[in-house]
């Protein structure tokens, strides 16, 4: 029985044991399949978000990370740094564009192009990868102009030209950045060069057959499936052959402090807090005390000057910006009426300016603009109205508003005394003699001194018996 009694405990303790280290075990034995989801614009925060995945993927020892993408484009600094990140990567990128109806426009092109191995799913498409600055798109380099069928003219005579040399500088070194990438990975440079220059764009079959993408898959599983057995360069010239047939997916979220500056980076939420930011001190400094205003209005500017730092704004636009609010107060103070239009105008201005490009996802809203110059114009409106209410209003401060007040004599001494009046014990002096208690008239004040005379007479007061 004790022999018995001891095997039943020691079977106990191995199943619990088994039990306690066997899920970890099992975790640490499966392949990782990391998934990255940008959808939307491209910004600060999604490069904060892919460079911290990037570094989970690498703590964990993924076997790969899928980056998906269904973006319109976004801002070239935070794309590069994606790129960056993505080449540097130790554990190979796939990029995949998805689900079904999905697109990787702009600098989603630049960037499917720098991963190891990219792939769409059916009914998705890639490519409009032209830079877009304050203007438009730019045109075609000089003595390079599309024929129909996509290839180039060096005849010079129907080429296109370019605006200005800082349209050419920027094309060029957008097709020199995505012809390296595309020499990296050994995929098609020439169709890379024309997404740039002519705004090119294909499906996911058209893609396929230029050699942009390596492959089409469904779904993550199937796309795990179609890379098994494949064999990727990583950075510093490694290679590596993926066995991913049986990784398990899991996905990789975003930070809080990714989440903040997805919204905070929005340039209309960075526009909004800024504004908040403005409004709050100005209260503070009509009304000081208040206290919450301008704690208020200090973080929202603060926060907002954060988020404007980490956008790509014009310094014109935001010094017009700055320069119409000042007129704005100054107009609060000094009612001229030109000044207040004159910064409504300016204001105006310079929020269409703040911004130095067009990037999708990266627009200020007009009628934000709109809104917010309504608020200015409505503020200076009911400031100008407090004015002309007071200006026509009865005088409540001065010597002139203390003539014909009565006040009570306190005590008096001939032809000097103190008088209680308007809530307020005042020295006095007058031609007459007065008793205490007597009710008498304010004539004048001189040097904070009142001139008193005896109070007329009411309605009913000297009759005759």
């Amino acid at each position: 029985m004790q022999t018995f009694k001891a095997a039943l405990v020691v079977a106990i303790a191995l199943v619990a044991l088994v039990v306690w280290i066997g899920p970890g075990t099992a975790a640490d034995n499966n392949r990782l399949a990391l998934t990255i989801s940008i959808d939307g614009a491209i910004g600060p925060a999604s490069a904060s978000y892919i460079k911290d995945g990037l570094a989970k993927a690498a703590e964990r020892h993924a076997e790969v990370v899928i980056l998906r993408l269904n973006t319109p484009g976004g801002l070239s600094t935070s794309m590069r740094e994606i790129i960056t990140d993505v080449l540097a990567s130790p554990v190979p990128v796939i990029g995949y564009v998805a689900p079904s109806g999905a697109h990787a426009a702009s600098a989603g092109t630049y960037i499917l192009y720098a991963t190891h191995l990219a792939a769409m799913a059916p009914g998705t498409n890639i490519g409009a990868a032209t830079p877009v600055q304050i203007g438009g798109p730019l045109p075609g380099l000089p003595g390079s102009t599309p024929d129909k069928g996509g290839k180039e003219q060096k005849d010079g005579s129907s080429a296109a030209e370019p605006k200005d040399a800082m349209t050419a500088k920027v094309t060029n070194d957008a097709v020199a950045f995505i012809r390296s990438l595309a020499e990296l990975r050994g995929r098609n440079a020439d169709w890379a060069e024309k997404a740039v220059r002519d705004a090119a764009t294909l499906s996911t079959n058209a893609a396929l057959q230029a050699h942009v993408i390596d492959f089409t898959a469904h779904d993550p599983a199937d796309l795990l499936r179609q890379v098994d057995g494949r064999t990727v360069e990583l950075a510093g010239g490694k290679t590596q052959r993926l066995a991913t047939r049986d990784d398990v997916i899991e996905a990789i979220d975003p930070t809080w402090i990714s989440r903040v500056l997805a919204v905070i980076t929005d340039p209309n939420i960075a526009f909004v807090l800024l504004m908040v930011g403005i409004y709050g001190l100005i209260f503070e400094f009509m009304s000081p005390g208040a206290v919450a205003p301008g704690v208020v209005g200090t973080i929202c500017l603060l926060v907002g000057l954060y988020a404007l730092n980490m956008l790509p704004i014009n310094y014109a636009g935001f010094a017009l910006m700055l320069v119409g609010i000042a007129l704005l107060a100054i107009e609060a103070f000094n009612p001229t009426v030109v000044i207040g239009l004159g910064g409504i105008v300016a204001f105006v201005l310079g929020a269409a300016m703040l911004f130095r490009i067009e990037a999708p996802g990266y627009r200020l809203s007009w009628p934000l603009i709109a809104i917010v110059a309504a608020m200015f114009t409505g503020l200076i409106l009911v400031v100008l109205g407090a004015l002309r209410r007071a200006r026509n209003g009865p005088l409540r401060t001065g010597a002139q508003a203390m003539r014909g007040l009565s006040a009570e004599v306190l005590d008096w001494s001939e032809t000097s005394g103190h008088v209680f009046t308007n809530g307020e014990r005042w020295q006095a002096r007058g031609t007459e003699t007065f008793k205490a208690g007597e009710t008498v008239e304010v004539a004048n004040i001189i040097d904070l001194t009142l001139v008193v005379r005896r109070a007329p007479a009411s309605a009913g007061e000297g009759g005759t018996a």
